[in-house]
């Protein structure tokens, strides 16, 4: 029989990625396009849902041509999307109503101060796991049927359909199949993850008919047979939101295993197995995936909102590297941060802070700090952030973090790495593969389609590209740590006033 190759469609917030791969795992072949990104008003974040689909399809073709494959060689497609992204659709047509509003748009913060006012916001967090906030889809469909021309009487009447990203290309792909899965409805605030169903008291409280949603499916089993070039005829078996996605591509399987992701921000994720923890610290309770036929695994999930965006700040703010790849060599030309403390809290802080009001902050300067110091004090801060985290989700699940595995571009940085290990005093382990998006969506494709028989064979292909072990003492790590609690104290509500 030959070969069998998966494709993976990797929907991103700034590009469309198509990465093939073989059956050892291997990446084949790839390609990527960005597009067009719409800001009509500040805090306004949007998307065409046609470059959106053009855009994937175009590299979807590109890959295979690279790889001089056909669709007929190739055993599944899986599809893994940015979260949270709103579309609105003619369910007849396929033609999107309005543009997509994007997870970073805040033009729903009104409202959901308004829903916070009236006392909303426990009601929610039990049901979905999540806070109240614009970042999830609930308020934006609300938004577009009540601002787009006859939308909300077309959507109760059946005509129109709502989906994120997922759903969107979905649709696409099958000429119509109206579906999701567990891990983007459990990112919307309509879906109750404790009973598995869409939930009609949330409905209720944000106005959306159920008319408009989806199917929820498996994130893994048979959905469709994709009926449209250049790859009609391949099987689609796999739908999943980008982190989740990231979090199978690390073969993160077993209760207690959790993923990095070193981005622009930071996204962490815990197993949690088939148990929805109830954070105490203000953690993301959410859907990790299902398998078909299988029970619902979660986790425990936070945000931060700068770690290589720290990076980028010292090169275009500061002017100190030239390119963000010069950080590492400027850092390790110090051997510690000469007693400062950076936090980086330009844009807020994340989890499990949560204080928007919180703005960045260097402390312990004197007259023989260096750029360098700054620069290692820097990655520092990405890394006590991250560390935060950590100890909030071991708080809230009483599992012991045994070792957390990395991804994302700055985590090319082995310094940072390094410091990230003994900071957190557990190994971190980087592997041989990083697209770890791209790679989940496949793993969820083929184990559907039989290209991997089970968990087991997947977990058999991760491989550790290098393992960075804590370095320094107890006393040391715990008295970096109780610095930094106090730099983020000080750093704490200091734009409450703006």
């Amino acid at each position: 029989m030959g070969q069998r190759y998966v494709i993976a469609l990797d929907q991103g917030t700034t590009s469309s990625r198509a990465i093939l791969f073989g059956q050892d795992g291997q990446v084949v072949a790839s390609a990527h396009k960005e597009f067009e990104q719409h800001y009509p008003q500040p805090g306004w974040v949007e998307h065409d849902p046609l470059d959106l689909w053009s855009s994937q399809m175009g590299v979807a073709a590109e890959a295979l041509s690279r790889a001089g494959v056909s669709a007929e060689r190739v055993a599944a497609v899986g599809v893994t999307n940015q979260r949270e992204t709103a579309i609105l659709w003619d369910r007849r047509t396929l033609e999107p109503v309005a543009n997509a509003i994007v997870w970073q748009d805040r033009r729903t913060a009104p409202e959901v101060r308004r829903l916070q006012a009236a006392g909303a916001e426990q009601e929610v967090r039990s049901r979905t796991g999540l806070l109240l906030d614009p970042y999830f889809s609930a308020t934006k469909i609300a938004w577009l049927l009540d601002n787009v021309d006859g939308a909300r009487q077309r959507a109760e009447r059946g005509e129109l359909a709502f989906g994120t990203v997922d759903s969107w290309l979905t649709a696409r792909l099958t000429d119509g199949l109206h579906v999701t899965d567990v891990t983007n409805a459990s990112r919307t605030s309509l879906y109750n993850i404790h009973e598995g169903r869409w939930d009609d008291e949330l409905l209720a409280l944000f106005r959306v008919p159920r008319a408009v949603l989806p199917e929820v499916r498996p994130t893994s089993g048979h959905i469709a047979e994709v009926t449209r070039a250049p790859l009609a005829g391949v099987q689609l078996t796999a739908l999943a939101g980008d982190q989740q996605a990231a979090t199978f591509g690390q073969a993160c399987f077993e209760p207690g295993q959790a993923k990095s992701t070193y981005g622009t921000g930071c996204f962490l994720m815990l197993n949690s197995g088939d148990r929805a923890v109830d954070s105490g610290a203000r953690l993301l309770t959410t859907a990790l995936w299902q398998l078909q036929d299988q029970p619902l695994a979660y986790a425990l999930e936070g945000s931060i909102f700068m770690a290589g965006a720290v990076v980028q700040w010292l090169r275009d703010g500061l002017g100190i590297i030239r390119t963000a790849a010069e950080v590492e060599k400027l850092a390790l030309s110090v051997p510690d941060s000469g007693g400062v403390t950076f936090v980086p809290a330009m844009t807020g802080l994340g989890a499990p802070h949560w204080d928007p009001h919180a703005r960045g902050t260097v402390l312990g300067i004197t007259r023989g700090t260096t750029a360098a110091h700054l620069a290692r004090a820097a990655l520092e801060g990405v890394a006590l952030q991250v560390t935060d985290v950590v100890a909030a989700m071991q708080s809230d699940s009483g599992v012991p973090l045994t070792e957390l595995r990395v991804d994302g571009g700055a985590a090319a940085n082995d310094l940072l790495m390094q410091l990230q290990a003994d900071l957190l005093g557990v190994t971190v382990v980087r592997p041989q593969v990083t697209e770890t998006t791209a790679l989940g969506a496949a793993y969820l494709a083929g184990l559907a389609a039989g290209v991997w028989p089970d968990l087991g064979s997947i977990s058999s292909m991760w491989r550790e590209e290098r393992r960075f072990d804590p370095q320094i003492a107890d006393s040391e790590r715990e008295a970096l740590r109780a610095r930094w609690r106090e730099a983020v104290g000080r750093a704490a509500g200091w734009a409450a006033d703006e």
